[in-house]
């Protein structure tokens, strides 16, 4: 049983969790909070597995309450918020993942709703939460190893993530120089947060950062992140690489799904790409990658102790499909020495 405390200041939203995430068989509800003060308290004195937090609440909201909560009490929290960007920010302070708070026009909507928070709240049981966010890797670092080469444009970087990995993302992406070759990603999210996301790592990024559209170019310098409930498809004409951006069924439970970017890598780029599998739970992206790594790719996976949930990367290490296993803050400078190899190639 996952033991969990409710935290938000509407009665009648807080009650409504308790009586439906008690119908889950794997979930207890051990109690609920009404504001940050009150989720303290109940915190220290109950120690649950995992705790569902508000944003918007009296006396502290729930960003400023996460910020002074995990450096001293790492415990699993799950948001539920409306907003990409107080998504973002939770993720950012320390939340292990979020939950678009529905709006109900249907009891078909809230019965949704209750779903991803039973099975976001059982993934959040698993997960290493950390005093501290990721680290990038040192820019002096990553400057010497793009400057002892000129960076190979004929190869591309295609990264794929779930729980944890936004942060984790950005710990890989964020020093890489301008120069390095361009860089396609699938993270987990659902639409509207994935442009908010690509757009907060545009502002933090060397490289240039949007949110895929049909068509679009990889080009040197710029990261594209799949938008949701997109599948993410790379393509290759005259010019070079671009991406189709489509709507479709969800594969392993997802749209966009690490496994059609990388079988679509692994058919197009053959040895002429970097994979590189993230944090998240289950295997999404384990068999793409497996795929990438027989077409001459070479592949990274983050290791156990640097990740938030370890599903991810170690189906895809057990299946073969890792070349390399590494702490995420030796990732950046891992991709860096490949292309300096000029077009690493695992053959």
């Amino acid at each position: 049983m996952v033991r969990v405390l409710v935290v938000d200041d509407s009665l009648v939203f807080r009650k409504q969790l308790q009586m439906s995430l008690s119908h889950d068989s794997q979930i207890e509800v051990i109690a609920t909070a009404i504001d940050p003060m009150d989720a303290r308290q109940k915190i220290i004195s109950l120690h649950p597995d995992v705790v569902t937090l508000d944003v918007e609440m009296p006396h502290m909201n729930g960003i400023d309450f996460l910020k002074q909560l995990i450096p001293h009490y790492p415990v699993p929290v799950v948001v539920v918020t409306s907003t990409p960007t107080n998504a973002l920010d939770a993720l950012s302070a320390g939340a292990v993942d979020f939950v678009k708070k529905p709006v109900v026009k249907s009891p078909a909507d809230m019965q949704k709703f209750i779903h991803d928070l039973a099975h976001k709240i059982r993934v959040a049981s698993t997960a290493k939460v950390r005093k501290t966010r990721p680290q990038a890797a040192a820019p002096s670092l990553i400057q010497r190893m793009s400057a002892s080469r000129p960076l190979d444009q004929n190869c591309l970087i295609a990264i794929g993530a779930s729980t944890g990995g936004t942060e984790a993302i950005l710990a890989v992406v964020k020093n890489l120089p301008a120069t390095t070759p361009g860089i396609i990603v699938v993270q987990h999210m659902p639409p509207v947060f994935t442009n908010m996301y690509a757009q907060r790592l545009d502002k933090i990024c060397k490289m240039s950062v949007k949110e895929a559209a049909d068509n679009d170019r990889v080009e040197q310098g710029r990261i594209l992140i799949a938008a949701g409930e997109h599948h993410l498809r790379l393509q290759k004409d005259a010019r070079g690489y671009y991406i189709r951006s489509q709507t479709g069924d969800r594969v392993n439970g997802h749209c966009p799904s690490v496994d059609v970017m990388f079988n679509s890598v692994a058919d197009v780029a053959k040895c002429h790409v970097i994979g590189v599998i993230l944090t998240g739970m289950g295997a999404d992206g384990a068999n793409g990658l497996v795929r990438m790594r027989k077409a001459g790719a070479y592949t990274i996976g983050q290791d156990q102790a640097s990740s938030v949930v370890y599903g991810m990367p170690m189906e895809a290490y057990k299946r073969g499909g890792v070349c390399k296993q590494l702490p995420l803050d030796q990732i950046p400078d891992e991709i860096l020495y490949q292309l300096n190899k000029h077009c690493p190639c695992s053959k």
